[in-house]
């Protein structure tokens, strides 16, 4: 599954979180996730409005009030310690770690002294899990956007007056390569909370790729304004394979070859427990693969070939992430063909609980199907059961449910 936001009136986290739930994502999974952080109690609430006569689904978050200031080392170690799937985890960490870098620019500082102040409060931190949770639960692989409004004018935050677009802003989406644009109301329309989940799950910017729309959510900010309705669309569906002019669409999801790039360096000065983290930040950039292999290189030093596999146009961003996380001072870039199968993504419950599958197909016949090993773990700690008896009865009940590979087409 692939989606693309359209972010005509900027976007928000009850925004972001709205468009999710009013596009199937199941409220329970969002909520479990928030949960498991063991916060203060939140709680969600979905209503539907109506936005210059658009539907649209409004999520609220309802938490007391706190006078805990949070750090980023603070929320880094909430995160890294909860019951989240990690797809869930890692685009939590990575919003608030682009976040930290963004308030840590404006602020002259370094992002380990940041306080998270408005954007670390219990309805933010919310958003940002629930918004992780929600993209996992319907399975979208890859995320592209439009053009940012932000706004302009002035807003007041917790020590005054404060431009719009907001400082940390235009930071996140001036990091993240994005397309912005004031827009037609003077006010904010771009939050810092929207822009740091932009920055962390959108790939690609620019129209709507060519797809076969599947869903559509639509949701809503907290004001009916009058210069554009203030809603963000999330449109989701499966790539449509072809040639638009000289663009290759659809190719990094089917089994059409297309150009791809392959980003390889070799480094022998990394502290080792870095690289999980490394291989965690290049796959949420954007690559669509990324692995260790270990080297021997002069004078008998252990070593690794870092290798990142991505579509073309995101090669410079991942670059930048290479440069950002090891401490290789070089980076050679490969161009190599990739074939990859159909995929879809469809999901069964052991023991009452959700696990995710990854189907692959063949011009329709499905040839691979896999659970996702996270989901597996997740329902394995909640059953008390040992995770080896759950993965065997979710394998089973998705062959039961989708057939078995080399089978019959089953839909």
């Amino acid at each position: 599954m692939i989606g693309w936001l359209d972010c005509a009136a900027g976007a928000s986290g009850d925004m972001f979180l709205g468009a999710l739930v009013d596009a199937g994502a199941p409220m329970a999974a969002i909520q479990a996730a928030i949960d498991a952080l063991g916060t203060e109690p939140i709680r969600l609430e979905a209503r539907v409005v109506q936005r210059q006569g658009i539907g649209a689904t409004k999520v609220d978050v309802h938490a007391p009030r706190t006078n805990l200031t949070r750090t980023w080392a603070h929320l880094r170690g909430q995160l890294q310690e909860a019951a989240l799937a990690e797809p869930v985890r890692r685009v939590a960490l990575a919003a608030f770690e682009r976040l930290a870098r963004a308030e840590a620019v404006v602020h002259r500082t370094e992002p380990e002294h940041v306080h998270f102040h408005e954007v670390g409060a219990l309805d933010a931190i919310a958003d940002v899990v629930g918004a992780a949770a929600g993209l996992h639960a319907l399975g979208v692989e890859a995320l592209g956007a439009s053009t940012v409004t932000l706004g302009n004018g002035m807003v007041r935050g917790e020590h005054g007056l404060v431009p719009v677009p907001a400082p940390a802003v235009l930071e996140l989406l001036r990091e993240a390569g994005a397309p912005v644009w004031a827009g037609p109301s003077v006010r904010e329309m771009c939050t810092p909370t929207g822009a740091a989940l932009l920055a962390a799950t959108v790939r690609d910017w620019g129209p709507m790729p060519v797809m076969t729309v599947r869903r559509v959510g639509t949701g809503a900010g907290s004001r009916d304004l009058a210069e554009v309705p203030n809603v963000l669309r999330l449109v989701l569906g499966t790539p449509v394979v072809g040639t638009i002019g000289a663009t290759t669409v659809g190719a990094t999801e089917t089994a059409t070859g297309a150009i791809a790039v392959l980003l390889e360096c070799n480094v022998d000065d990394l502290d080792p427990r870095l690289w999980p983290d490394v291989l965690a930040g290049l796959l949420t950039a954007g690559a669509s693969d990324a692995w260790l292999t270990p080297i021997l290189m002069k004078k008998g030093r252990p070593a690794h070939t870092l290798h990142v596999l991505c579509a073309e146009q995101r090669g410079p961003a991942l670059r930048r992430e290479i440069f950002d996380r090891t401490s290789t001072i070089g980076v050679r870039q490969l161009t190599v063909g990739k074939y990859a199968l159909d995929r879809e993504y469809g999901a069964v419950e052991v023991g009452g609980h959700r696990v995710g599958v990854k189907l692959a197909r063949l011009e329709g016949r499905l040839v691979n199907l896999s659970v996702e090993f996270d989901d597996v773990r997740a329902a394995a700690e909640a059953l008390g059961e040992p995770a080896k008896e759950v993965l065997r009865a979710a394998t089973a009940a998705a062959h039961a449910t989708y057939g078995d590979p080399g089978g019959p087409i089953t839909g």
